[in-house]
């Protein structure tokens, strides 16, 4: 803590699933805490976005190794969808098993999901607003089987009949939501114990506090490190063309074969305009500061491609030492 509502602000790390093998994964999480990292975010997908990235492990299974293998660092999934693909119950007892076995350090990140992952089972993709309104349910009915008694639940989506958690944490869980624009920022507000987004926008965290938000908020940077800024570029473009997509094209393509022709139309430019290419810490320090100006006081980075450790060596040595003086916008959470 410094002084007033403003402190120094977190750096995490995001553990790419559609990238990285789960073995991988939890190396990664290990030597992210090793290189002084306090959190990660892991991704819950059942596809990745294009067949380049090549993964797309079970998140839940990926948790319980990262707990045996991890002492420090927080863990929480980025993010996952409780809507469709699996029901809320399920995500309730799974998440409530993940926090069991890291006392103190688990996290559940939800959100209104991707036609990607939630067509699966062959059911009908929401609208946007239709999806906020099961998150909102969603999230009711997980916090009630949370309490740990016998309980039935008949809402407008979902519904459950004499259940129980009986395996819980210690500690309640934590709940943060996903916001791509204002009206899910407002939901997150409302029901939400933080917020994650995915660009430094300002309107996220104003529209977050205004619906009574109080709790951190989670901004992720994606960066590619390389030994110079042409390979990196070349890399990002290569594994993460679909950080240049716009629009709710990331929301509505079901498959990675369409993502793939929707890249097409993405240039080398384009995807640098969005990550964060080559060895320049400044250039790295420059996309977190965007963050923490609109407001986020923690800022996770996805390091794009297979050299994960050349990107936690630099990051540790060469970028974290200079976020230590950043401090996040009046009213970040403290």
């Amino acid at each position: 803590m410094r002084n007033g509502n403003s402190r120094v602000v977190e750096i995490g790390y995001a553990l790419s699933s559609e990238e990285h093998r789960p073995l991988d994964l939890v190396r990664h999480a290990r030597l992210a805490e090793e290189a002084g990292f306090p959190f990660a975010l892991v991704s819950d997908h059942f596809h990745p976005w294009i067949d380049k990235q090549g993964q797309s492990p079970f998140v839940w299974s990926v948790l319980g190794a990262i707990a045996i293998e991890t002492e420090r660092l927080r863990v929480g999934t980025g993010v996952t969808c409780p809507l469709i693909r699996t029901h809320p119950a399920i995500i309730a007892q799974a998440a409530a098993t993940a926090a069991a076995m890291l006392p103190g350090r688990f996290f559940l990140g939800v959100g209104t999901g991707e036609n990607l992952n939630e067509h699966v089972h062959g059911d009908r993709w929401p609208s946007a607003s239709e999806r906020r309104e099961m998150l909102e349910e969603a999230v009711e009915l997980m916090r009630l089987l949370w309490q740990g008694e016998l309980c039935s639940f008949e809402g407008k989506h979902y519904r459950v009949d004499d259940a129980r958690i009986y395996t819980l944490p210690d500690e309640p869980i934590e709940v943060v939501v996903a916001a791509g624009g204002p009206l899910a920022a407002e939901l997150a507000g409302r029901i939400g114990d933080g917020l994650v987004g995915t660009a430094p926008d300002p309107e996220l965290i104003e529209r977050f506090e205004q619906a009574g938000g109080s709790g951190p908020r989670y901004g992720q940077l994606t960066a590619c490190w390389a030994a110079s800024e042409q390979e990196a570029r070349r890399t990002a473009h290569e594994w993460w063309p679909n950080a240049a997509l716009t629009g709710p094209l990331s929301q509505e393509l079901p498959l990675p074969s369409h993502f793939e022709e929707a890249a097409r139309m993405v240039s080398e430019d384009d995807v640098a305009q969005t990550v964060v290419c080559g060895p320049d810490p400044e250039a790295h320090l420059e996309g977190i500061a965007r963050f923490v100006t609109a407001g986020f006081d923690r800022v996770y980075v996805h390091q794009v491609g297979p050299d994960q450790e050349g990107f936690l060596d630099f990051y540790a040595s060469e970028v974290m030492p200079g976020v230590r003086e950043f401090e996040p916008a009046a009213g970040a959470a403290s």
